[in-house]
Formats: structure tokens, sequence, C-alpha cells
């Protein structure tokens, strides 16, 4: 996928934001008697990504008319992620806790968002031709479908106008099982959604539970959706293989112009956050194709990116791109940088 490197890109992403709570350190939660406060949410954190890699990038989503929505968005805007067609109304803020393992002990994940801001939003109130006038990339995940009907409503709207005006369409099509309680399920809404992109994120889970296509690995998977959703013309997917909550290996495939390329891999030996790493994937993937790289050019920038999310606490990667150059290098490598 080529596309013109230019400073002028500007990226525009849709989805809520959440408050994250964790013990501090490696405490169990029936430890803590303080909780650390992060801000994040898939798309957002695509976002920062990007904004610290020098584009223009607006958020697009609901917050709570109160101080935790306030210091929702004023997290966001000190990392340089535009706000300014932010709704406010009332409601609350979606929460998660996240307990985090350690070499045999897992982390855990308790979630606690139901009927947030972003869930009671107002479709209406987006002027998606607005946003997006001089936009060049919309990036959406299945995350926000799966919320409320209220914002598969405003996802549909933006990508349908998106995809009026030209822009290129990305979506990490994450399968959530336990989101879907509207009453409409994945395979109701996503097939619409997917057959707009030009570049999703997926696994063969994804493909089966929100497109009901089921492959035998996934090149076989990526050539059934491409006949499906023939605008589709980048599939990725990062591959995570466990040894346990410290140690994993990191690699990550790419299915364009039917052939299936793979990364290298990295052994990651001492995690400190997981949480994001495969939002850091897609917003390497975006960046390597908005700077014209090659497609395999673009997976090893994605899967560096990935890997080194797990070295940053909260959900956001805050590393530049000249460190994920330099790690697709293999330069400076655990050096003491002065």
């Amino acid at each position: 996928m080529k596309t013109t490197s230019s400073k002028k890109n500007k990226i525009v992403t849709l989805g809520e934001v959440m408050m994250r709570l964790s013990p501090p350190g490696y405490q169990r939660f029936s430890q803590a008697s303080a909780f650390d406060i992060n801000y994040g949410g898939s798309e957002a954190n695509v976002s920062v990504s990007l904004a610290h890699w020098g584009f223009q990038v607006e958020h697009v989503t609901c917050f709570p008319a109160n101080a935790f929505g306030e210091a929702a968005e004023a997290q966001l805007r000190s990392s340089g992620v535009g706000t300014s067609h932010i709704q406010f109304q009332e409601g609350r803020l979606g929460l998660y806790f996240i307990e985090h393992g350690a070499d045999y002990r897992s982390s855990k994940v308790i979630y606690d968002r139901f009927d947030s801001a972003f869930a009671k939003l107002d479709p209406a109130v987006y002027d998606w031709t607005e946003i997006l006038k001089e936009a060049t990339w919309f990036h959406w995940s299945g995350i926000t479908p799966a919320i409320s009907e209220a914002a598969a409503t405003a996802c549909a709207d933006a990508i349908k106008t998106a995809k009026k005006l030209g822009l290129k369409i990305s979506g990490d099509i994450n399968y959530r099982r336990n989101l879907w309680g509207y009453g409409k399920k994945a395979i109701d809404i996503m097939p619409s959604l997917i057959s707009e992109c030009d570049l999703i994120i997926g696994g063969t889970t994804d493909f089966e539970n929100c497109a009901g296509i089921h492959g035998d690995d996934f090149a076989d998977g990526c050539k059934k959706l491409q006949k499906r959703f023939p605008n589709v013309t980048i599939i990725g997917n990062p591959k995570r293989e466990s040894v346990h909550a410290s140690s994993q290996k990191i690699s990550g495939k790419l299915w364009a112009k039917n052939a299936l390329l793979k990364s290298k891999g990295f052994e990651l030996t001492n995690i400190v956050d997981r949480v994001g790493s495969g939002d850091a994937f897609a917003a390497g993937l975006i960046y390597g194709f908005l700077h014209s790289k090659s497609d395999q050019e673009s997976l090893e920038f994605a899967v560096a990116a990935c890997a080194l999310k797990h070295t940053i606490p909260g959900d956001v990667n805050r590393v530049s791109a000249e460190e994920i150059h330099e790690l697709v290098r293999g330069e400076n490598i655990g050096k003491l940088l002065r």
C-alpha cells in the first residue's frame, strides 16, 4: 500500500478512553492501598503513538462532563493529540483495573465500563464531513461497535464518510465476546464495516467471529476474507508466544499482494506492561504506509513498535520513531545512551 509521505497527513481515530487503575508495581489487588492512574483506549493509544511520531492526529470520543473527563482530555492534549471534536455529556468514565503478573503469575483485568458516557453518545452530534475534511486516514477498532448501538452507529457513519471523502481506512477488528451485550452480535455489524477498509488487523478467530470466515490458517483466512471484501488490500496480525507473564516472543505477519510476509521475532524476557502492544502494532503499520515504506519494512517497524511497548508502563507507546528504527536495525540495544 503506497501513499504520499508528507507532514500534511492527518489521522483521525474514534473510540472510548477509559481510566486505568493499577496497584503499584506487581502488587495484587488484595494488597493495594492505592492505585496508579492512567488513561487509555485502543484507538486513542494508536493516536498517541502517531502523534509522538510527528503526525497530526485527532481523536474523537465522548467524555463525562466532570473532572475525570477533563483529566482524560488533558492527557490526550499533552500527548499532542487533537481533541477539538470531543463531546462532553452527563454520565461516567469507563474504568478498568489491572493487576500486573510476573513470571508464572498471570496478569488480571477487571472492566467497569457499563453505561459510560461513550456508550450513550449521540451519533447525530458528530459532523463527520467537518471532522474528516483535512484527514488522509481514519482508524477504528472492533471494540467501538461492540460497546453500544449508538457507538456502532457513530462508527458506521464515520467509515461511510471517510470512504466518500477518499480516506484510507484501517480497522483493528479485535473480537471481544463479552462486550457485545446490546442485542447485536459481531457478525451482524462488522461485515459492513470491514467491507470499507483498506487495511485490517486481525487473526483467524477475528475472521470467524466478525465475518463468518473459516480459514485453515492465517493465509487461507486472508484469501477468503479478501475474496469477500475486495477493498481490503492489507491484513496484518501480531503473533505472541507466551512462556509466562514476563517472557514472550513477538513477531508479525502481513498478507499483501496475495503473499504472506513474516517479520523477524523479538524475545522479551522482562516485560513491564503488555497492554496496548497490539495498538502499537497498528500504529506502526499506519506509520509505515504513510511514509511509503515497503510492505516488509512497514511490518518490521510495526513489530518493533509492538516489542518496545512491552517496556513502557501504561497503555500508550511512548517511544520515538528513531528508537523503533534502531531496534529494526539492531542498533543501541540495551545500551546506556549519554
